[in-house]
């Protein structure tokens, strides 16, 4: 018998669902949608029932996310999330749903939308108390809303005939290969939010969970949670700042293992735990990508400082209070530019005075002595603007967080002298001014393993008490300070308390000096730093498997015999722009970095070149001055003095030949040919093309990057959107040749949402962006800071990445200075990367000596890179932190009411 229930006329839950499961021993159902709150609607039919339920919905899976269930089960997990974000006062549906999904009375398998297309359809089978069956089709999910809420229709049918046919279609979605079981940690999740319980501010100060203000913020309600590595950082820096001495750490991770979001959670944690406020200073092109992810994974509010007034996270802008306005930052948490610093400006002499809870500094590297030589370690430092500026604060703070990915880039005193800004009126971290770690040329080769700790007793007692390492280091300290009557709060320890340890405290001390110098001095206590290898190859002794799922980097056109082969008129292109380049250089003896720029852009793109070559002929004042970012990004682009723009007649006429071969010849660009290719068929991609997989394509100049997306739009791939990602608000979307501005959020955003598989970006996008839904890379030239290529490469192959493996192509044109400089350092470039984790910034200076013709210099330059790691540095020890299983949770309003006080 066919009937017919509408919600308009009797409300569906009473009418049609609860009267069909009372007494039940069986129920299928297929829903596009599931939600517990079906359980206030009919949980007690449901927990009556004799048999099984049974429900298969739809989920947001990418065919990228089911290459293996347990990439499947981390998506499901998201999904889960975002659709229970608003739990709060809903515990008992939560645990009803606990119970039945553990007692396997009710099973939920999950199919991505690839399978069958978005499951739209909701139809199920009920197995009557009388032994009979019914079948049911209409608009209802399986939510609470739709059976008692909504204007929904449904159908009823109980023939044999359509039993059977609803029971089909149920049992192909059901057993598709494609359907996965619902994930065991949604099932975690779901008795999480049964125990909930909200705790005001003063509470949860009581007995700080970490986890409290943490686990309903956005990273884990919308996003993919933290991984154990992230979560251990977060965890130590929290204990360490809750203590007299502060958290003094430098973050060293490797590119792509979420270091700002590290120091934002733990900047989060400061701001709630203290009255103080916390200061990130970052490079200029990272301050709003700082505040966005501050607000959009954290919910966290902040403020930039923009150089004129305070822009708060809503995008208002707050009107400076006087001359000192950079002092009245309208949040807990303000963000500035290094820039003021290294530029010494007035600005930031109103920070100065200033109680800080926390500061942390972003891309930390950049604080460094002036004398930075062999011998230097020698030497009193002389700190650039930035690195004198950071002592100062730490005076004034009472926790210090420094990041950067290079702790080390030339010499093992650059390490030292991060640790020497953590030590500033912190004797837990060198010691007292008459300490030994306090002298880098002591100590350095002690760390580095050139020098044994000394045999001598109280000569081994110097270097260990001095500072005296926590009790939680390791037992022999612990045992050391119980003997000597030490609470931690004590950072030294006496030289004269030799004398009073026992003689089984002396053989401890005797055993300390084969592994002390390794395993337990100030770098290794000081100095956090995972790098990928480790983590994607370290198992979890919980769980089996590795820290971090695997993402390996297949790269493309490393080959000798793979650059891009130069037609004979771009040849005589090529040598006119280096004959240019060689008078240029004779004549003036400086600004290495302009006289190389025809050169460098001339191996980006033809159509860089060109236009080079004609602005240095008509206006040679501005040549310098378009690039998308400086290098040094909080410094103004270089001017171009005039002993280099008065041009000669020889210069002058290697310009003009190197304009007129490439006007009287257009046989195309070798490398758009070589992008075409590689988005069309790709490699090692079972003939599928790059595009498919999502590529973003990077220049290092703006020219090449819109010259690339234009043709891109207009020729080959009008139906295409395409987004061109750049800044000082050149971002735009191109669709058949079309432009039309665009924010970088959006682009961003349709990423995200799968909306654009095709990016091509200027090095803007080179940090801070997370674009791991996308599979493939491009170099269409090599950049001249050697940074950025793990910049680069760390914006697909990060955190979030569900692909197993990610493809990067590197295009050259053969015999260009790129093509040169790759050779020299094509033996050292991995070494260099397993030893810092990314390239060091100075090698940067090797491809302006080849550009020059100094091949000498240039290999000098890369020779003096150390080949050896000079700290065995510790923290590949990692210990889980079960955040995920928290059940207090810090009430909401109270959370942003402290956030959003100013300062």
């Amino acid at each position: 018998m066919l009937r017919r229930f509408s919600s308009r006329r009797k409300p569906l839950s009473g009418s049609f669902l609860n009267e069909r499961l009372a007494g039940a021993t069986g129920y299928d159902r297929i829903a596009g949608y599931f939600s517990s709150s079906i359980l206030e609607v009919a949980g007690e039919r449901i927990e009556g029932m004799a048999g099984k339920v049974r429900v298969v919905c739809n989920t947001e899976l990418e065919p990228g996310d089911i290459v293996s269930a347990r990439r499947a089960m981390a998506a499901q997990q998201q999904a889960w999330r975002k659709s229970e974000s608003e739990a709060k006062g809903m515990p008992d549906r939560f645990r009803r749903l606990h119970d039945l999904l553990v007692s396997g009375k009710m099973e939920v398998r999950v199919v991505p939308d690839h399978a069958f297309g978005l499951i739209h359809g909701k139809a199920g089978v009920i197995q009557l108390a009388d032994g009979g069956h019914t079948a049911f089709m209409g608009s209802a999910n399986e939510t609470r809303k739709a059976w008692s809420a909504n204007y929904e229709m449904v159908w009823e049918d109980e023939s044999a005939e359509t039993v059977q046919w609803v029971q089909e279609e149920f049992d192909a979605l059901w057993n598709s290969p494609a359907a996965f079981p619902l994930a065991q940690a949604v099932i975690e999740d779901i008795d999480r939010c049964a125990r909930r319980t909200v705790v005001p501010a003063d509470k949860w100060k009581n007995e700080p969970d970490p986890a409290a203000p943490i686990i309903e913020s956005p990273v884990y309600r919308q996003a993919e949670g933290l991984w154990t590595h992230q979560k251990y950082f977060v965890h130590l820096a929290f204990e360490a700042h809750r203590s007299p001495h502060g958290a003094r750490y430098v973050l060293a991770d490797m590119v792509g293992l979420g270091k700002t979001i590290q120091l934002g959670m733990t900047a989060l944690l400061m701001a709630l735990w203290g009255d103080k406020p916390v200061m990130v200073i970052a490079p200029k092109p990272l301050l709003w990508q700082w505040q966005a992810e501050l607000k959009t994974l954290l919910d966290l509010p902040s403020a930039v400082w923009n150089g004129r007034q305070w822009v708060d996270e809503n995008e208002i802008a707050w009107p400076p209070e006087g001359a000192r306005g950079i002092a009245k930052c309208p949040r807990r948490v303000g963000i500035v530019s290094q820039g003021l610093f290294s530029a010494n400006t007035e600005a930031a002499k109103y920070l100065e005075g200033i109680k800080w809870e926390g500061v942390i500094v972003d891309e930390a590297h950049r604080c460094r002595r002036r004398n930075l030589r062999p011998g230097c370690e020698t030497e009193p430092a002389d700190s650039n603007n930035l690195m004198a500026w950071v002592r100062r604060l730490a005076e004034n703070t009472h926790s210090l967080l420094l990041a950067t990915a290079t702790p080390v880039q030339i010499h093992p005193v650059e390490a030292w002298d991060l640790l020497s800004l953590l030590a500033v009126d912190r004797e837990h971290v060198l010691g007292n001014t008459n300490s030994r770690w306090r002298k880098p040329n002591l100590c350095l080769p002690v760390v580095s393993g050139a020098k044994d700790m000394p045999a001598d007793e109280a000569d081994l007692w110097e270097w260990v008490r001095n500072p005296l390492p926590p009790s939680a280091e390791a037992k022999d300290f612990d045992i050391f300070r119980r003997s000597l009557g030490l609470t931690d709060d004590a950072a030294v320890a006496r030289g004269a308390d030799l004398n009073r340890l026992s003689r089984g405290d002396m053989q401890r001390l005797a055993a300390l000096r084969e592994s002390f110098g390794r395993e337990h001095n100030p770098f290794i206590r000081h100095i956090v730093r995972r790098t990928r290898a480790f983590l994607e190859t370290e198992l979890n002794p919980e769980t089996n498997l590795p820290w971090l799922e695997p993402v390996r980097v297949v790269l493309i056109g490393e080959g000798a015999d793979d650059a891009l082969q130069l037609t004979d008129y771009l040849h005589q292109a090529q040598q006119a722009a280096e004959d240019f380049t060689a008078a240029l250089s004779h004549r003036v003896q400086s600004a290495g970095f302009l006289k190389t720029l025809l050169l460098r852009r001339m191996g980006s793109s033809i159509r860089a070149g060109h236009l080079t070559a004609k602005k240095m002929l008509e206006t040679w004042g501005s040549a310098g001055t378009d690039e998308d970012d400086s290098d040094e990004e909080d410094e103004e682009p270089q001017p171009v003095s005039s002993d280099i723009k008065d041009l000669t007649a020889e210069e002058r006429g290697h310009l003009e030949r190197f304009v007129a071969i490439l006007e009287s010849n257009q046989s195309g660009d070798p490398k758009y040919d070589a992008v075409l290719r590689l988005l069309a068929s790709g490699h090692d991609l079972s003939g599928n093309g790059w595009l498919a997989a999502g590529c973003i394509i990077f220049s290092q100049f703006y020219d090449s990057a819109v010259w690339l997306t234009e043709r891109l739009s207009q020729e080959t791939l009008p139906d295409e959107p395409i987004g061109l990602y750049a800044g000082s608000g050149r971002s735009a979307l191109y669709r058949a040749g079309q432009r039309q501005s665009a924010e970088r959020d959006e682009l961003k955003r349709m990423v995200a949402e799968g909306e654009l598989r095709l990016v091509v970006g200027t090095d803007a996008a080179s940090e801070g962006l997370n674009l791991q839904r996308l599979g493939t890379l491009i170099n269409l030239d090599l950049p001249w800071n050697p940074t950025r290529l793990e910049q680069r490469k760390g914006r697909i192959q990060r955190i979030g990445q569900r692909r197993d493996t990610v493809y990067v192509a590197n295009l050259r044109y053969r015999g260009s200075v790129e093509d040169r400089v790759h050779a020299l350092l094509s033996e050292r470039l991995e070494n260099i990367c397993d030893i810092f984790g990314q390239l060091p910034d100075t090698l940067r200076d090797a491809w302006i000596s080849v550009a020059e013709g100094d091949i000498i210099r240039a290999k000098k330059t890369i020779a003096a890179v150390p080949q050896k790691h000079p700290f065995a540095l510790r923290y590949h020890r990692i210990e889980p932190v079960p955040w995920e299983r928290c059940v207090v949770v810090l009430n909401k309003v109270e959370r942003k009411k402290i956030l959003s006080a100013g300062w």
